[in-house]
């Protein structure tokens, strides 16, 4: 524990939400929830706005729909939310050598280290700049908390919130811990929290008065000496710069069970090249390919194999991730998919294997050329072949997938961003981050003239601000029948129902 509030912790305010606010005029002030729009769905972020009707992250969509029918219910733009955090970081990297991120929209930094001096009143000059800055370079707000401790200063961010700071005193750590929740605290969840409620204890000053040899009896001595240490205040852990990943994974949810063995294959061997683009994007390799396979009762099943060195090569990855799936049963039906590479490294070994399956391929290849095949017998094993040399996945043949909340672009309208798709319709609102709220305009999801487009920023450069003209008068808007035909912004595209 510090003698001065030097430690900071930035949380962005809603972050994806607010992201989505900021680029879409006409959802400012509006609740607003990003997540998964399907029949499985999750929300990720709720705004504000949409958090007063009881919706909140990690809720199933269908039931936030419930409870706030009129928000606007968006698909995540993952790019953008990262660039955002770029600059973000950015920021915080100009404060100190010592920043540790902890998501894209939150991170401690150690002022102490990049030389502020160790007063409140240095800490809170320098948190006011940075918030400042923060809104100028995004558009964006933040809140700050400031204390001695990690653990001190999330709780003084979240306290904070929205847009606000707040710096707890050093020898103030108890009066403001005594009457939280025990949840306040650090590694305390729901188990816990309610072997402590069945021994009488619900807030951090009773579970300080417990004293360490109730709480190791009730949590095991690990668990139970450092919950002590955190409610009196006590927390030394420091600000870490690298946070090393253990691991790389991605998986996917679909919106019905996969019951079609071929169809398992093919989207376990799409998660390993997606996963492999996310390692080597990293600049990693790794030893280990672990599948996840979530089967239709929610029971979940995992399986691993270590190769003999790193890889970073998607077909060593599929065929690994192929023969893992071989041993499980999917027969029943398959809710959830996912792969991951662990045993992480900065270099690679080459898989001989796969190497001499990828010559054998070659060879083949060049003997039915010259008019020889079949005198070279070809390997069952897929040739390997560099990323660089992949042919480009082939985009479903139909219309374009208009998803809502995703940037578009109409040859004769600019730019906008969609609300709803269904029915073969396509719902668009015109509009731009420093724009006022956009006209309503609904296509056939085939018309040639509207297209995907890459995000607005959310801030105008300075050089590039033309003076906006205002809004013509009677202007459909949303939800006017010259706006919006019936029918559009619904159906099993998942379309949103904005305010």
């Amino acid at each position: 524990m510090r003698g001065a509030p030097t430690i900071l912790h930035l949380d962005m305010d809603a972050f994806y939400a607010s992201v989505e606010q900021a680029s879409k005029p006409s959802l400012r002030g509006k609740p607003v929830v990003v997540g998964g729009l399907g029949p499985r769905g999750v929300v990720a972020t709720a705004s504000y706005e949409a958090r007063v009707f009881g919706v909140h992250s990690a809720m199933a969509t269908a039931q936030a729909r419930r409870l706030c029918p009129n928000a606007a219910y968006l698909t995540p733009r993952f790019a953008v939310y990262q660039g955002i955090s770029q600059v973000v970081m950015g920021l915080l990297g100009e404060l100190s050598p010592l920043v540790e991120p902890l998501s894209l929209d939150e991170a401690f930094v150690d002022l102490e280290a990049g030389g502020v001096p160790p007063t409140g009143a240095a800490a809170r000059a320098v948190a006011e700049r940075l918030r400042r800055d923060i809104k100028a370079a995004t558009g964006l707000t933040a809140s700050v908390g400031l204390a001695g401790s990690k653990m001190l200063a999330k709780i003084a961010s979240e306290e904070a919130k929205p847009d606000g700071l707040r710096l707890i005193e050093p020898g103030t750590e108890l009066e403001v811990l005594g009457p939280m929740s025990v949840r306040a605290v650090p590694g305390v969840g729901p188990a816990t929290a309610e072997t402590l409620r069945r021994a009488g204890i619900t807030t951090v000053a009773e579970t300080a008065g417990a004293g360490e040899d109730e709480l190791v009896r009730l949590l095991g001595k690990a668990h139970g000496a450092g919950l002590y240490a955190l409610a009196t205040g006590h927390d030394d852990r420091p600000v870490v710069a690298e946070r090393d990943a253990k691991s790389v994974s991605v998986e996917d949810t679909f919106d019905e069970d996969l019951t079609d063995r071929t169809r398992v294959q093919l989207e376990l061997a799409r998660l390993a090249d997606r996963c492999v683009t996310r390692l080597r994007g990293a600049g990693r390799s790794g030893r280990t390919v672990v599948i996840k396979v979530r089967r239709y009762d929610f029971s979940t099943l995992t399986r691993s194999e270590t190769l003999r060195g790193p890889t970073d090569d998607p077909a060593v990855v599929r065929e690994a991730a192929a023969r893992l799936l071989e041993h499980v049963d999917t027969t029943a039906g398959v809710r959830l998919l996912g792969v991951g590479v662990s045993g992480l490294a900065d270099y690679t070994q080459e898989d001989l294997f796969a190497q001499a399956a990828a010559g054998a391929a070659e060879a083949a290849a060049a003997a039915a050329a010259t008019g020889m095949a079949g005198t070279a017998g070809a390997p069952d094993a897929a040739p390997h072949e560099p990323e660089t040399h992949q042919e480009p996945r082939k985009a479903p043949e139909g219309p374009p997938r208009w998803l809502p909340g995703h940037d578009v672009r109409h040859d004769e309208h600019g730019p906008g961003w969609v609300q709803g798709s269904g029915v073969g319709r396509v719902t668009v609102r015109f509009e731009e981050p420093w724009s006022a709220p956009g006209r309503v305009r609904t296509f056939r999801v085939d018309d040639p003239a509207l297209h995907p487009a890459e995000p607005l920023p959310l801030v105008r450069a300075a050089d590039d601000q033309p003076p906006v003209p205002p809004a013509p008068s009677g202007s459909p808007d949303e939800g006017s029948p010259a706006a919006v035909p019936s029918g559009a912004g619904g159906g099993s595209g998942g379309g949103s129902s904005s305010p």
